[in-house]
């Protein structure tokens, strides 16, 4: 198996492992939480940029991604969260005549994320001051 293969097949398989966990995630925050707004879609993106965050400290970039960033990164966390729902969410929102929680989801999605990036990146011990993200 050649090494473009197997970092698609470490994509694959962490990617699949994402979606049954987004999947998962979003139902039971649903059931619980209701449905009047996308909390599990929220969870799973802001979850999703913590572990981001803490895997960029961790492990960096190199200039050829290894094994583990292409299967937890690329793989997993591709999976896991979601633009196409949040997006499909906050369409749904304001077409329904709920345009202010339309712009809390958005700017709540986004600054959510900001944060979570950036905590994850500074838990796994890596600093901020010189160096960019």
């Amino acid at each position: 198996m050649g090494h473009g293969l197997t970092s698609v097949l470490l994509v694959a398989l962490g990617g699949a492992l994402g979606g049954m966990g987004r999947f998962a995630v979003s139902n039971l925050l649903a059931r619980y939480l209701g449905k009047a707004f996308p909390w599990g879609t929220l969870a799973v993106n802001a979850s999703g940029a913590f572990l981001a965050g803490w895997l960029l400290g961790s492990l960096g970039i190199a200039s050829a991604p290894s094994s583990v960033w292409l299967f937890t990164v690329g793989g997993v966390l591709g999976g896991y969260t979601t633009v196409s729902s949040f997006s499909l969410q906050t369409i749904e929102l304001w077409q329904g005549g709920q345009q202010l929680r339309a712009g809390i989801n958005v700017g709540t999605t986004l600054l959510l994320g900001l944060v979570m990036v950036t905590l994850g990146w500074l838990l796994s011990g890596a600093s901020l001051s010189g160096a960019t993200l």
